[in-house]
């Protein structure tokens, strides 16, 4: 069985990383898989065929990528944010990769990586697993409480658009025309196979639900005052964790974090942060912190995430919640709100606290919970059992590897 893995982004992280690890965990079952990328880190696996590899290539990618994101750019009153018209990149369908697949596996395709129209030229078994919500919109990646993905978009919020026929409105009827209908559609939460199926686009599709993976084998738990140690964090206080992005992305919830913080006490906790942060908002907040800024590297992750007490995830919408796994893998109970992905990941009081959607002062109140009224020891191991038997690369790998097998019998 040869399976061909089309996947965008940089493998080293977001949503191409759980593409790759999925990739290597088929790969010790004995799937002959292969990664289709427009990424320039490959590993050294020669498994993974980049389309980025030379200085040319590389600039060819970006010119993709910026001219698909152009044609949003023409709406003058449209929101921060990703939005991808998806009619932009090579034909993937001419390489002997894809020639040679027996299935052909779609995850994250956007930046100008994949152009619909080749989908139509597929006459093989095809599974696009959702790893936001763009496959079913319009053309933005989280509808953020929009229905009208439902009945067939324009008149675009996020474009600031007043017209029915507008970009939205082309970028889906342009999917509905080239998508192949056989196509197996997963998504890798609950939430996001729901919203698949109520949406136009993939209402009469077989939607189905099959987990986004973690390494368990790289998100372990260490010990936590050696972790602080290596860190340099000199704290007595219990360490709240979160990541940051930028404040664009409003779907992330950094607002509600900084909300929940105004219920906690500075004197009891120090905080730690990883991704982008706004140095004047972290210096107003009352409380003692460390920012690590961008970590690429599963080692400063893993150190990080098992020196926490317990890591937070505010976010509004989200696909599944990749940290909060990687967390968990470390023995790091989660608090997050009961709602889209995250609430697949965490069950309540057993490995971590979901908080009534979007209650800030019910964040806090986990953070209170875990931190003084909790068997902290059994959550840490309820948290990393359950990474090793739901969301470990090859528990995920072998669920990939039935629906293969079904769709060539």
């Amino acid at each position: 069985m040869k399976v061909l893995h089309l996947v965008a982004g940089e493998l080293t992280g977001g949503a191409a990383r759980g593409a790759y690890w999925l990739h290597q965990g088929l790969r010790s079952l004995g799937v002959d898989s292969r990664v289709y990328t427009n990424s320039q880190q490959t590993h050294g696996d020669t498994s993974v065929v980049s389309v980025s590899r030379s200085k040319k290539d590389k600039i060819i990618s970006i010119a993709r990528s910026q001219a698909d994101q152009a044609f949003a750019s023409v709406y003058r009153k449209r929101q921060s944010g990703m939005f991808s018209a998806g009619v932009m990149g090579a034909d993937f369908t001419d390489s002997t990769a894809c020639r040679e697949a027996d299935v052909v596996h779609l995850h994250w395709v956007n930046g100008g990586f994949v152009d619909m129209k080749h989908l139509a030229k597929l006459r093989k078994p095809v599974v696009w697993t959702m790893r936001d919500m763009w496959p079913m919109t319009g053309g933005c990646h989280y509808a953020m409480g929009c229905e009208k993905f439902t009945t067939g978009c324009g008149s675009c919020d996020q474009l600031g658009s007043n017209s029915d026929r507008d970009l939205s409105r082309f970028v889906l009827n342009r999917k509905r025309k080239y998508l192949p209908e056989s196509m197996k559609m997963i998504g890798i939460s609950d939430w996001v196979s729901e919203q698949a199926r109520q949406s136009l686009l993939f209402r009469d599709f077989d939607v189905r639900t099959i987990h986004n993976n973690v390494d368990a084998s790289e998100f372990f738990p260490l010990d936590k005052q050696l972790a602080r140690q290596l860190l340099g964090i000199e704290t007595e206080k219990k360490i709240i964790l979160t990541g940051c992005t930028s404040a664009k992305d409003t779907y992330k919830g950094f607002g509600k974090y900084l909300e929940m913080l105004t219920h906690l006490d500075p004197a009891k906790y120090h905080l730690c942060f990883f991704g982008k942060l706004d140095q004047s908002v972290a210096d107003g907040l009352g409380f003692d912190y460390t920012s690590f800024g961008y970590l690429h590297d599963s080692i400063s992750l893993r150190l990080l995430y098992s020196a926490a007490d317990v890591f937070i995830a505010p976010s509004l919408m989200e696909a599944f919640g990749k940290t909060l796994a990687e967390a968990m893998g470390c023995g790091t109970p989660v608090v997050c709100f009961d709602a889209t992905g995250p609430k697949d990941i965490v069950t309540h009081k057993h490995d971590g606290y979901k908080a009534a959607p979007f209650d800030a002062q019910g964040l806090a109140e986990g953070v209170e919970w875990i931190s003084g009224e909790a068997d902290y020891p059994q959550l840490v191991l309820n948290a990393r059992e359950k990474i090793l038997t739901t969301f470990d690369s090859p528990v995920i790998a072998r669920q990939y590897q039935a629906l293969y097998q079904e769709m060539l019998a």
